[in-house]
Formats: structure tokens, C-alpha cells, sequence
């Protein structure tokens, strides 16, 4: 591995967001789902979670729409809905889903200084009322068409970059968030075998 592309790959381990997921229920067209990862490793989600309760696991992911995004992200799949959202609220403080309802709040008023899950639903039916009723509460997206939809990648991709600006914003992207243990199974994962990402930061403060 050249010096440049080690020094990419801990620049991008630095500004993996811990506290920020992306859920995928049902999502019945594996390319939305490449799509979305593609998405998630463009604003520093590493962990991605994939539940399949009424459409069965997919067996591969479309590769031109995730552009090798598979490999650098880390994908937790799930066919057992309870366990799915255990997991997530040992690591998330607010589940939310997407969903056009009376309650819902806009995706501009989400706090996203804070650990939040987002959860998109299939490409048709939505996200479930079992999961709904497992969450935190419903957002929208802001429209001003007359169809108030969006294809599921862009509703993400137009999501969680909100998400990245006000976490910019707030400074999040400035230190590694990551636990070391997990950098370190991530770096080697990608076959970088060279420095510590504990060192690495740390050298990065100093420098700073």
C-alpha cells in the first residue's frame, strides 16, 4: 500500500460518524440499497443496517450503484425486527422513522448533534407499523410538489446530508469518533497494517 493511499484511508477512518446509521426495512430493489450505501460512505456513516422481515435476504447488492461502497462500509443485516432495534438502541439514543403523518417533524428539525437513527421503509409500502410502533417518532422530508414522495436513495441521500451540515457545523467531522478498537478492525480489514488509528489521531492533534 503507497504512502497516499494509507494516508486516505485514515483520513476517511477519522471522519466515520459513530453517533449517525442509516436502517433499510424491506428494501425490496438491491441497486436503492447500493445506492444508499454508496451515500453513506460519501458522509461518514460506517455502519449500516439492513432488515429483511417480509421480503427475503438479498443475496448479492447491485455493484455499479454502489460503487465498491461495499467494501469500506460495514453492514449489519437483521431478518428479526426486536433484535434489530435492540442492537440499535445500544448504539443510537433516538430511532426515527420515515413516515407522512400528523406527528411527524421535519427532517430540518432533527437534532443531529445527537445520536439518531433513520430508517427508510420498501419502496412501496413504506416502513412497517411494527417498526413505527418500536420507534421514537416519524419525520418528513420537505416538499413543495404535488407528489409527496422521493425514490428511496435520494430521501436518504437528501437526509443524511442534512445530518452531515449540521454536524460539520457542530464540529463533528474535526476528531475521530470511532472507537479505537473498531478503527483498528476496520484499518485491517482494509489492509492497512502500518500505524494505529489511536497514534494516528493523537498525531493529528498535536499537529493541530
Amino acid at each position: 500500500m503507497t504512502p497516499e493511499r494509507s494516508e486516505k484511508l485514515l483520513k476517511v477512518l477519522s471522519k466515520r460518524q459513530a453517533n449517525l446509521t442509516v436502517v433499510l426495512e424491506n428494501v425490496q430493489d438491491p441497486h436503492n440499497a447500493s445506492a444508499v450505501m454508496r451515500t453513506c460512505d460519501a458522509v461518514g456513516i460506517q455502519d449500516v443496517y439492513i432488515l429483511t422481515t417480509k421480503i427475503p435476504r438479498h443475496k448479492k447488492w447491485g455493484y455499479r450503484s454502489s460503487s465498491s461502497a461495499l467494501k469500506w462500509l460495514t453492514i449489519h443485516e437483521y431478518d428479526n425486527l426486536e433484535k434489530c432495534v435492540t442492537e440499535l438502541r445500544k448504539n443510537f439514543k433516538t430511532i426515527l422513522t420515515t413516515h407522512l403523518s400528523s406527528d411527524a417533524v421535519s427532517l430540518h428539525d432533527i437534532n443531529f448533534t445527537q445520536s439518531v437513527a433513520l430508517v427508510f421503509g420498501n419502496e412501496h409500502a413504506g416502513v412497517t407499523d411494527e417498526f413505527r410502533a418500536l420507534a421514537d417518532g416519524n419525520f418528513v422530508i420537505p416538499q413543495m410538489g404535488i407528489i409527496q414522495s422521493l425514490n428511496i436513495s435520494v430521501a436518504c441521500a437528501v437526509s443524511i446530508y442534512e445530518a452531515m451540515r449540521q454536524k460539520m457545523n457542530a464540529g463533528h467531522y474535526d476528531k475521530a469518533s470511532l472507537p479505537t478498537a473498531q478503527m483498528n478492525t476496520l484499518l485491517e480489514q482494509w489492509g492497512f497494517e502500518e500505524e494505529t488509528p489511536e497514534l494516528y489521531v493523537n498525531s493529528k492533534q498535536k499537529r493541530s
